[in-house]
């Protein structure tokens, strides 16, 4: 923890790709034929402006990047609700690690756009099993459309570590203390709180740390009773988070940049110092 208390609100490169690719992709590999695409497209195009919606690679463009591109394989495929399927992914480098926070450019065989994605599994289960776990919507774009409707079991792709949210504080020498983490979430539907179980099951674990209040803005199906003392029904106001605001609180925000945007307003309304508040509008 990086303060006292932190509060996360939810919802649901120059040098890129260059000679990390040759050390780990033959030349014969398309593999590297799509990293070498990419590379092309991103350095040749991000200067062009315009009012197209920008890719992954050219809104990251600036973001740290680990060197190391790595080859997956996929190893699981389960369905978190009906628009988003949990992908684990077999990880044979072992000098392949991230930090909780990061996500992954992910590389697709015959697919020329390259993807973004949060990495929902912890660095424990990497360590132990050699698995990485991604969540991803379905959407149009390539990437994730690919994930819904064409990713089979073995099928093999390639990741790359991109920024975290504790870089800033490298190198300053604090020692963390465990505080106090709240978490809003906010979903359409229960069947759209994905890992409410985890969760759940973190609260009962850090009773007094670690608490949740679940949001839902279209329930219309009964919900069960596991789940009801922690749901409100409604979009996250600012009453909600008003409570929490003191000196030592950080604030972490992770969603749709409308929703961001909306949510940084509302603490900017409430008094929150904006060097509080984090989040990352890179997709």
């Amino acid at each position: 923890m990086m303060a006292h208390a932190t509060v996360y609100v939810g919802c649901t490169v120059p040098q890129l790709l260059r000679g990390a690719q040759s050390r780990i992709f033959p030349s014969h590999s398309p593999l590297r034929v799509l990293r070498h695409s990419a590379f092309c497209y991103c350095t040749g195009n991000c200067t062009i402006k315009s009012k197209r919606k920008m890719d992954h690679l050219e809104r990251t463009a600036n973001n740290f990047r680990q060197e190391v591109i790595t080859q997956a394989k996929v190893c699981g495929i389960t369905n978190e609700s009906e628009t988003v399927k949990r992908l684990r992914l077999a990880i044979a480098n072992k000098d392949f690690t991230f930090k909780a926070g990061q996500w992954v450019d992910f590389f697709i065989p015959g697919v020329s756009v390259v993807g973004g994605f949060s990495i929902c599994s912890s660095p424990g289960l990497l360590e132990r099993e050699g698995i990485l776990e991604l969540a991803v919507k379905h959407t149009v774009h390539p990437p994730a459309h690919w994930i819904h409707t064409e990713c089979t079991l073995d099928s093999e792709v390639a990741l790359r570590v991109g920024a975290d949210l504790h870089g800033y504080q490298e190198g300053k020498g604090n020692r963390h203390k465990l505080g106090t983490a709240k978490l809003y979430y906010s979903a359409k539907n229960t069947s759209e709180l994905l890992f409410k179980k985890n969760i759940l099951g973190l609260m009962k674990a850090f009773p007094g740390k670690i608490t949740c209040c679940f949001h839902v803005t279209q329930q219309h199906s009964q919900i069960c009773k596991e789940l009801q003392p922690h749901i409100t029904e409604g979009r996250i106001s600012e009453k909600d988070l008003e409570k929490h605001v003191s000196d030592d609180t950080s604030w972490y925000i992770c969603g749709p940049p409308p929703m961001i945007e909306s949510v940084s307003k509302l603490l900017s309304n409430i008094g929150v110092p904006r060097n509080c508040v984090f989040f990352e509008k890179w997709w």
